[in-house]
């Protein structure tokens, strides 16, 4: 059993999963329809053991027929769907998840009180639940359209014969399709508008409704609605949302969690607004290279944006790690993404090694063998994040220096030590060669009180390397180190 309880780690570990793929998948193995209240306790056992804090079931809610019928009508998105399925069929497609008509559990799920059940079972585990919202946007048939047309952005005939792409009419009006600043609209949704007070208390209300449901909120494109972005995007003037929405929800639940997915560098904006988590993105592209120096400059950042960032190799929205990283890079980009500080967000079918990306408009994914290694790899990963030192340590980058003269392979390096406050805490050492050559270096960094031997031990958590190194050597030199082409140490240092 796990020594910590999750709940109340700092830097926990998130773990996504796609509703309508495992309930499809549960389905078939069961031999009827399969609903929430039918997730075997083995599975849910199965996440808390993994070290799981929170479990995020993406697109519960429920969705329309108009949603799917966009998804089915629209040849390059069915184009994309049949290159993640070999053996796609019309009827895999239900409609984007995010196209939601109503906040209730999808029918198709069971009733509300199995989502109430469900929560109860991850808190009997000591899980959180996480769900979604989507701010900016709605269904195109969502009851809103007709009973509230002025929550949403409206346009008129020339506007629509002008933009075709960024406007539909329903019936006598015309109406935005939900849309970022930087591409066409959504079709299957409607743009919300923010400039509307009345529009405002109404998301007040849905969020207070939702969080009666779960413990957390993962907010779909959340910086579409500040209102610089807002404004910029439709030119109209509209009051600060989300510093009162999360107020307001935190003023009933203390804990309640808020995520956000942001982009363009929006991140300590939307924190400073309340968020908890906001995603790290620019830490994901610069592992997507291959230089360290870029990787390094990044988590320099001030420790309150870093304990707040959520960091991931992949998502609902990514490729799959292991179709874009070849396997030894995915493992040192794997070992700087969840040993760093911030909330560890992992996918379902990472730890396996999918390489099939799952649409949000589709309910079945390509059946893949496992890639035994990587997932050994990820259950020595999980292994080293249930160290309590990972939560409750101080974490900073350490320096690397050269070698010897004339050795400029240093540079190649990420290093970072979490150094422990307790005793009986071994310290963690991670060093990472994030380069496509042999590299040496020398580390330096600080050691804890707790290590007061003249001996010290260092111990690779992935590995079977052993090392004894004088105390005073490590203080006046560092720690030489000398690593493959994405290689990695992760060592706990002890006193002898």
């Amino acid at each position: 059993m796990i020594t910590v309880k999750q709940i109340e780690q700092k830097n926990p570990c998130l773990y996504q999963i796609n509703t309508r793929v495992f309930l499809f998948e549960l389905s078939r193995a069961l031999g009827r329809k399969a609903t929430l209240k039918d997730i075997p306790d083995r599975y849910l056992d199965q996440l808390q053991e993994q070290g799981f804090a929170y479990v995020y079931f993406l697109s519960v809610w429920q969705t329309g027929e108009f949603g799917k019928n966009v998804s089915r009508s629209k040849s390059d998105w069915i184009e994309g769907f049949a290159r993640d399925l070999s053996d796609f069929k019309q009827d895999d497609i239900c409609g984007s998840g995010f196209a939601i008509t109503d906040y209730s559990l999808n029918r198709e799920f069971g009733d509300a009180s199995e989502l109430s059940l469900l929560q109860n079972r991850l808190h009997q585990r000591g899980m959180k639940l996480i769900l979604d919202l989507v701010p900016n946007h709605t269904a195109c048939d969502h009851p809103w359209v007709k009973k509230h047309p002025e929550f949403y952005i409206q346009g008129d005939e020339a506007k629509l014969k002008a933009e075709p792409r960024n406007y539909i009419k329903i019936d006598d009006k015309i109406f935005a399709y939900g849309r970022d600043p930087y591409f066409d609209g959504w079709p299957d949704t409607l743009q919300l508008n923010y400039a509307n007070k009345a529009l405002q208390e109404k998301m007040f209300e849905t969020i207070e409704s939702i969080s009666s449901y779960c413990d957390g909120l993962r907010c779909d494109m959340a910086m579409l609605i500040l209102p610089h972005i807002f404004e910029r995007t439709w030119h109209l003037k509209m009051a600060p949302f989300w510093s009162k929405a999360v107020a307001l929800a935190k003023e009933k639940k203390p804990d309640f969690i808020f995520m956000a997915e942001v982009y363009w560098d929006l991140e300590w904006e939307l924190q400073q607004e309340g968020f908890n988590f906001t995603y790290d993105k620019k830490l994901y592209d610069r592992l997507r290279g291959s230089d360290a120096g870029p990787v390094r400059e990044h988590l320099w950042a001030d420790m309150p944006y870093q304990i707040r960032s959520a960091r991931f190799l992949e998502n609902h929205d990514e490729p799959r790690a292991a179709s874009i990283f070849f396997q030894e890079k995915e493992k040192a980009a794997a070992v700087v993404t969840f040993l760093t500080q911030g909330l560890r967000f992992f996918y379902d079918g990472q730890l396996e090694g999918a390489q099939k990306r799952v649409s949000v408009h589709v309910q079945r994914r390509e059946k893949e063998s496992e890639n035994s290694d990587l997932k050994h790899f990820y259950q020595t990963l999980l292994e080293v994040l249930k160290l309590p030192v990972v939560h409750d340590s101080n974490w900073q980058l350490s320096n690397c220096s050269v070698a010897w003269a004339e050795n400029w392979t240093h540079d190649a390096f990420i290093s970072f030590k979490w150094t422990a406050e307790k005793e009986k805490l071994n310290d963690l050492l991670v060093v990472v060669n994030f380069s496509n050559h042999q590299s040496q270096c020398l580390v330096k960094f600080p050691l804890s009180s707790s290590l007061d031997n003249s001996l010290l031990v260092f111990e690779d958590l992935f590995g079977t390397e052993i090392y004894e190194r004088q105390k005073s050597d490590i203080e006046s030199k560092g720690l030489f180190v000398d690593l493959k082409p994405w290689g990695y140490n992760v060592f706990a240092i002890r006193n002898k």
